[in-house]
């Protein structure tokens, strides 16, 4: 496989994580030329990916050498658990693409895991679920290092189909996608109960769905979102237990700034029924089950 010549150092990117994003962001890379490394914890995962990358044993292995290492995992304690085993083997200077959603101190804490051993630290979380990740259109929230912008380009073009930079030092784009997700959360629950709230007046649902379709209070995730509760089709893009967990973040983030997020915690508690409810494993649209 050809190294890609478009980025400093040594051609060879590691992915630590290949799961449900980590995996198509590594085929893309592969496709856009790099030499690729992975590892995951559940190996059978990483071996999935042996047709264009290197599938290395523990995350030291995939690291070493590597001008480029992304984290693509779970949270920020996973993040820091894997980025220890690997650290006896990253090289100073290593530019460490960390896209996993770990929340506002989570991206903090990891910088300073970055300093600690000498990386260059760009916090890269991604809007996208599975789909934009294995069709290369995520986009990307950087921030960062000005001078690591165009080290990453080559990366970011290869995962995304736009980057969106935000200023202020690396973290900054965390806490935007804490943003994001929130969104997220509040329109999914929206559909839910309206669709809902339908079905209690002795409505067909879908003719909801219908009414706003088109205009100005339709949104593609509506109808995509709307027609997969309707059709029981829950298979997972963003994961119910996912959303839970970023919802905790969302919480923790708005209370240390004493943000009034009122609405968005009312979402959360839906998310957390349904996860109670054993969804957890299902699309995040599973909160229609319990609503």
């Amino acid at each position: 496989m050809a190294g890609h010549v478009g980025i400093e150092g040594p051609a060879t990117v590691a992915v630590l994580g290949v799961g449900t994003m980590g995996a198509g962001m590594a085929r893309n890379l592969a496709a856009a030329g790099f030499a690729l490394r992975v590892w995951n914890r559940s190996r059978e995962k990483a071996d999935a990916l042996a047709d264009v990358a290197t599938v290395a044993a523990t995350p030291g292995e995939a690291v070493r050498s590597a001008g480029v290492v992304v984290t693509v995992l779970w949270d920020a304690a996973s993040v820091a658990d894997v980025m220890a085993e690997a650290a006896p083997d990253l090289e100073p200077g290593t530019l460490w693409i960390q896209s996993s959603t770990v929340g506002a101190d989570g991206a903090d804490g990891l910088a300073a895991v970055a300093a600690e051993h000498g990386l260059v630290y760009v916090d890269a979380p991604v809007l996208g679920t599975k789909g934009p990740a294995e069709q290369g259109t995520l986009v990307v929230l950087a921030s960062g290092p000005d001078d690591a912008r165009g080290r990453c380009a080559p990366v970011f073009d290869a995962i995304g189909s736009r980057t969106v930079w935000v200023d202020g030092g690396a973290g900054r784009s965390s806490r935007l996608k804490l943003v994001a997700n929130a969104w997220v959360v509040t329109v999914v629950d929206g559909i839910a109960e309206c669709l809902a709230l339908a079905r209690s007046l002795g409505l067909d649902p879908a003719l909801f769905l219908e009414a706003v379709r088109g205009g100005a209070m339709d949104a593609p995730y509506v109808g995509l979102k709307g027609r997969s509760m309707l059709a029981g089709d829950f298979t997972p893009s963003f994961t119910l237990s996912g959303a839970v967990k970023d919802g905790a973040l969302i919480s923790a983030a708005a209370r240390a700034a004493g943000a009034d997020i009122t609405l968005i915690e009312q979402a959360r508690s839906h998310l957390a029924r349904a996860e109670a409810a054993g969804h957890g494993d299902l699309d995040l649209s599973a909160t229609y089950l319990t609503h």
